[in-house]
């Protein structure tokens, strides 16, 4: 789908002189960043109304965090391209059926997302696209979402033009959002399946049938473990900036999204938009936290798979390599942004409790003095 909107160049390559980056270019420009921009501006004619600054910002906060996302993809896909190349390297494929289906649950869990994410965004879509039409405003020239443009949108036919345009705008912000984070998703995925792998191979190192294959094995984990952790390494530096916007944009609106629920009439069509909205956001960055949580649990379980295996036939010097091995393998594998917080659920919980305080903020500041 990536490919679709010009998120996505064939093969292992990058952007360059070609006409599909021309295509990207008019996608992202023509279609992204003129609905944010025309957002952005409206800001300013309603700066004295709070219901509308909200009900404009919390939209076009994640409009401008899917442009700012965007961006990142374009510019860093030569790195996300080679990070592909690395997954589908022998060393990170499973080695035989039963590691297959160790890794499936994970595979199931990220498709579980996938489409939960994706029915919400659909809903999202369907309420924000057709919400004029419901409510029947649209003989009001009410567009989907409060913008400012350079011609008077309130006559036929510039207001079919101007809600094309954000229909189209909004749909690709939803292609191009969603599958950025379950790209994100599915990358953090399989640095949780690979320390799966990893610690399977650490249990069965002994073959009664080959003990001379062990000391073999034992360096092979070693290479696998650090090769994941090079990967992981890249791969966070790919998505640092990703999951600095996502976290900060989440968070934001989140608690605007919860006001709004507070000042719309109680179950209207609008207030199901705001909630399938809400729920779609959770959904994201919970996404974000499980998979990381997942990881950081996972790597926390390599020295314990050492003690599973069948150690106490070994020779002391591999007994000696593996007491080495397990104190360097001690420490977790936790995915970061910036070093200023981590994926996992208590990061996730932290989110909530501030997307609270920002709905708390709010009412405070709306309720009549």
């Amino acid at each position: 789908m990536l490919k679709s909107v010009g998120l996505w160049p064939k093969g292992d390559e990058s952007y360059g002189r070609n006409l599909y980056t021309l295509y990207a270019i008019v996608m992202v420009a023509g279609l992204q960043y003129t609905h944010v921009f025309f957002q952005t501006v409206n800001l300013y004619f309603v700066k004295d109304d709070l219901k509308a600054v909200t009900g404009t910002i919390f939209i076009l906060l994640t409009d401008i965090g899917a442009s700012l996302k965007i961006y990142c993809l374009m510019k860093n896909m030569k790195m996300l391209k080679q990070l592909i190349i690395t997954l589908n390297c022998d060393l990170f494929q499973p080695k035989n059926l039963h590691q297959r289906k160790l890794i499936q649950p994970n595979l199931n869990s990220w498709t579980m997302f996938f489409w939960v994410f994706w029915i919400l965004a659909l809903g999202c879509l369907f309420f924000w696209s057709l919400f004029p039409i419901l409510d029947r405003t649209v003989k009001d020239y009410r567009l989907p979402f409060l913008a400012w443009y350079p011609f008077d949108y309130r006559k036929t036919p510039t207001y079919q033009m101007a809600y094309v345009h954000q229909i189209l705008g909004i749909t690709f912000t939803a292609i191009s959002n969603d599958n950025i984070d379950n790209l994100i998703a599915i990358l953090n995925m399989y640095i949780g399946a690979q320390f799966d792998i990893l610690c399977d191979n650490l249990k069965n190192i002994f073959d009664k049938d080959a003990p001379a294959d062990t000391d073999k094995k034992l360096k092979g984990c070693v290479h696998h473990h650090k090769e994941i952790f090079k990967f992981a390494e890249e791969a966070n530096t790919f998505y640092n900036w990703l999951l600095f916007v996502q976290f900060f944009v989440g968070g934001i609106s989140l608690g605007l999204a919860m006001f709004q629920l507070t000042v719309v009439v109680p179950f209207s069509r609008e207030f199901y938009s705001f909630v399938i909205y809400e729920n779609a956001v959770l959904v994201e960055v919970f996404m974000y936290c499980w998979f990381g949580n997942e990881t950081e649990v996972k790597s926390s379980k390599v020295p314990y798979a050492v003690f599973e295996s069948d150690w106490t036939g070994l020779s002391p010097d591999i007994k000696k390599n593996l007491v080495i091995f397990v104190s360097r393998v001690r420490r977790p594998l936790q995915i970061s942004t910036f070093g200023l917080f981590f994926l996992s659920l208590e990061t996730f919980v932290r989110i909530l409790r501030t997307a609270w305080s920002y709905i708390a903020l709010l009412r405070q500041v709306n309720s009549p003095q």
